[in-house]
């Protein structure tokens, strides 16, 4: 992969700024709704709003644009995350800030997919799944550094510096990708032999998927939740957070050594270690330092669970590569919007305990389809 390596790094910069967009407003709800005179769980309409855009777009806008140009299609979409935070920046009233997530949502239903679908045609098949776990990091590397830096920046001078920002260094890797990514052939594969079989593969890859972020976000949704309640204090919760994220990096480089030599070995290792690390989270509940030791390697594992998945469904060649990126981008905010709804359905009623359970059977489901799909989890790539 060395000669493909500037340009997986661009992606994989592109990847961070995306996650930062999207995750940035969770920090500085409170901050935008007093400015605006809105409550907290309007304003927080700026985070779902987002995955259920992209779990309705992602498809669509995937099939509508899949003969354009990858690399002017791509470098649209980071330009986009940045008109977007610039859009919030500048907003004299709430209604703009939603208009500027909106479209930050719109671009996030296809960037996925592009980038995935890039990764497939930039090398070699052999090192798919190496090479979307590099471009991968990004979206752990905004979550464990992206968000929390930018969210201390607006909570210091005002959230408005944080997306203004945001949006300035988000044009600075469009403009690195512009200089650094290659372009790739824009070629759509004739429908390959035995079609039926290989949609079936893709099925079962996108259901394990839309099950695994179902089970990781009805309790990771209210982690914070969870810490309080076992002892942390608020100013703990950041640092923890940031662990689970160092944990996720961890996870995903220890998958990625042999995601392109074995994808059945590593898609239920991952699945097991943390169903096994979710199991461990309620079991040790409320005694916050076993806890935190479980939750690290419940996040750990999961660190690597998108890699998996992707490199899953570009390897059934039951679609375009950019079209099994846009399933599995779909899927998964299913799974995440649905997640929350099932976690605070649990929370209002019996509690944080029944989340934890509720979490790690949805998990088991999805290990046992990978288990049972042998095709599409092949022990060969």
């Amino acid at each position: 992969m060395r000669h493909t390596l500037p340009g997986l790094l661009a992606l994989t910069v592109a990847c961070f700024m995306a996650v930062t967009t999207e995750m940035l407003p969770v920090g500085l709800l409170p901050a935008i709704g007093s400015t605006f005179g809105v409550g907290d769980s309007v304003t927080g309409l700026l985070v779902s709003v987002y995955a259920v855009m992209v779990a309705v777009l992602a498809v669509p806008l995937t099939l509508a644009t899949r003969r354009a140009a990858r690399k002017t299609l791509l470098l649209a979409t980071v330009t986009c995350y940045a008109l977007s935070n610039l859009l919030v920046t500048l907003a004299p009233g709430f209604a703009l800030v939603v208009a500027g997530r909106a479209l930050g949502g719109v671009t996030h239903a296809l960037f996925f997919s592009v980038a995935i679908g890039y990764v497939s045609r930039l090398v070699d098949r052999a090192y798919v799944g190496r090479a979307l776990a590099l471009v991968t990091g990004g979206v752990s590397a905004g979550f464990v550094l992206g968000v929390p830096l930018a969210t201390s920046l607006g909570t210091a001078v005002g959230w408005r510096v944080a997306f203004g920002a945001l949006a300035a260094v988000t044009g600075a890797a469009a403009v690195v990708v512009a200089i650094v990514l290659p372009p790739v052939p824009n070629t759509v594969p004739a429908p390959a032999h035995g079609e039926a079989g290989r949609r079936r593969q893709l099925t079962a890859v996108v259901g394990a998927n839309g099950l695994s972020f179902l089970g990781q976000y009805s309790l990771y949704t209210y982690i914070t939740v969870l810490l309080l309640g076992s002892g942390a204090g608020k100013e703990a919760i950041g640092p923890i957070l940031v662990l689970c994220g160092l944990a996720g990096l961890v996870g995903l480089w220890l998958a990625a050594r042999r995601l392109d030599h074995n994808p059945r070995l590593v898609g239920v290792a991952v699945l097991a270690v943390a169903l096994a690390g979710m199991a461990g989270v309620g079991l040790a509940y409320p005694s916050l330092a076993l806890v935190i030791v479980a939750a690290m390697a419940w996040n750990g594992a999961f660190g690597a669970v998108p890699s998996v998945y992707q490199s899953a469904a570009i390897r059934t060649h039951a679609v375009a590569p950019e079209m099994a990126g846009a399933w599995v981008n779909a899927t998964s905010n299913v799974g995440i919007a649905a997640g929350a709804a099932i976690g605070a359905a649990l929370l209002a009623g019996p509690g944080l305990r029944p989340i934890v359970w509720t979490g790690c059977a949805i998990l088991a489901t999805a290990l046992l389809l990978v288990v049972a799909a042998r095709r599409a989890f092949p022990r060969k790539p």
